[in-house]
């Protein structure tokens, strides 16, 4: 699913670390939800990723009434050097993510289809586009929302401190060697990592 730097079980925050409730999970679903029950394939950074985040971009661009206020490649995928599953995560920043017209019929249209609705926690929407044997994941804020920020800001500090590349790394690999029931909890086991990798980036900005 995607990884979140304030987890939530049902309606109301968790201590970072936690992990996501079943209940929660099946609420927020759109369509079936199958246990992934299994360890998680990581992959070595390649530029083709990069390529495919264009393309694809290019896509919802030209497909989207409404320009976005954003549209950011996100994520490990994003980060040269970071092994990463091989799905690529993507941040669409529009004026109400809860204004579901405004953009999901667009994103239908180039292949993607909803999978999570989170009204709760910031608006959120997720969608995912399987395709060409490569996996898209498009997650959706609006304008000003605060995970913006932190997602932007996590990325830019993994592209430009190694050391916590690095043991950002380390910590996904010996987590992604332990069999998961769901994705979304090998997730929010980098919950903490994440949380103070951001800590530092936030002490060193301006």
């Amino acid at each position: 699913m995607h990884k979140r730097h304030d987890r939530r079980h049902d309606t109301t925050p968790t201590a970072v670390g936690a992990q996501t409730s079943e209940e929660y999970l099946a609420a927020v679903t759109v369509g079936d939800r199958k246990p992934h029950n299994s360890t998680i394939e990581l992959a070595a950074w390649t530029p083709r990723w990069a390529t495919l985040y264009t393309d694809v971009a290019d896509k919802i661009r030209h497909t989207l009434t409404e320009a976005p206020v954003l549209l950011e490649h996100v994520g490990s995928t994003a980060v040269p050097g970071l092994s990463a599953k091989p799905f690529l995560d993507m941040l669409l920043v529009v004026a109400n993510s809860a204004d579901e017209a405004a953009y999901l019929p667009a994103l239908e249209a180039v292949g993607f289809r909803l999978r999570i609705r989170e009204p709760a926690w910031h608006e959120h929407r997720f969608l995912i586009r399987e395709a060409e044997g490569t996996t898209w994941q498009v997650h959706v804020f609006s304008a000003g929302c605060p995970e913006v920020s932190r997602m932007l800001m996590f990325r830019d500090r993994l592209r430009t401190h190694d050391g916590d590349r690095l043991t950002y790394e380390a910590a996904k690999q010996h987590l992604a060697a332990r069999t998961w029931r769901h994705i979304q909890h090998y997730a929010d086991a980098k919950s903490e990592i994440i949380h103070a990798i951001l800590e530092r980036a936030a002490t060193a900005a301006p």
